[in-house]
């Protein structure tokens, strides 16, 4: 990938879409929903790692059921700006067989990893697959079928980055949610 511009650079332009009040009352209201939603059950709570590691790290300590944690490492960016193949890094360690599985990720932007993620755990045999994601993107460019259980926000169809999300693997970090 071409080096582009330094995050500094990028902030002076990007348009901040949501802050950090509007990020924490999301997620505040996320962990309700899924509190309610989930009741009595247990679930395999998997962070899709690289974005989904604050969204979930944020997220799960406000829900009040017990979940079995776990992580997933997959990609279709590598660096870049668009998606393309998909790349397994690490799958989940936890049996699936027979269980709830709770996908927890930063954005629903086409859904291609995503739907792909639901189609494995529904392949190993849970019994329920469910997502919960910080932000869905704002188009009609989602795999069909495709829909997250939990939202926190909306965002504008622009490259966003911020609270999970990155600008060339910068910015993730950033408690705030940023568009170019």
């Amino acid at each position: 990938m071409t080096s582009k511009r330094s995050l500094a650079e990028v902030m002076q332009t990007a348009d901040l879409i949501h802050d950090r009040a509007t990020i924490e009352a999301a997620i505040d209201r996320m962990a309700v929903e899924i509190t309610e939603r989930m009741a009595g059950e247990r679930p395999v709570y998997i962070t899709v790692l690289t974005g989904g590691l604050i969204t979930a790290g944020m997220l799960a300590p406000r829900v009040g059921i017990d979940l079995d944690f776990d992580y997933v490492h997959v990609t279709r960016y590598r660096g870049e700006t668009q998606g393309g193949e998909l790349h397994w890094r690490a799958r989940p360690r936890n049996q699936l067989k027979g269980r709830t599985v709770l996908f927890v990720d930063d954005i629903l932007d086409e859904g291609d990893t995503l739907a792909a993620l639901r189609e494995y755990a529904l392949a190993e045999g849970a019994t329920k697959v469910l997502i919960a994601v910080l932000t869905r993107k704002d188009h009609d460019r989602c795999v069909p079928g495709l829909v997250a259980d939990f939202v926190g926000l909306r965002v504008p169809d622009r490259y966003v980055f911020g609270c999970g999300m990155d600008y060339d693997e910068q910015g993730r970090n950033l408690f705030g949610i940023y568009a170019l």
